[in-house]
């Protein structure tokens, strides 16, 4: 339970920093979450590097559709 919870947070933590990114960087920080989370059992430092891989892949996104 704790750990779901702790996953709960970390994701809702990385979602309040995409609120300054662009839709596409958001979409890739909550996607890539989501995948780290599912991948890894729910582990944290799976959601956090899924987070951040997902927002590196949206932001190329936006730089090379402008």
């Amino acid at each position: 339970m704790l750990r779901s919870t702790m996953t709960v947070v970390v994701v809702a933590a990385l979602a309040g920093l995409a609120g300054c990114a662009t839709k596409h960087e958001t979409v890739g920080t909550l996607g890539g979450g989501a995948v780290g989370a599912a991948a890894t059992g729910g582990s944290a430092i799976g959601t956090v590097g899924g987070a951040a891989v997902g927002y590196e892949a949206g932001k190329h996104y936006d730089d090379t559709h402008k």
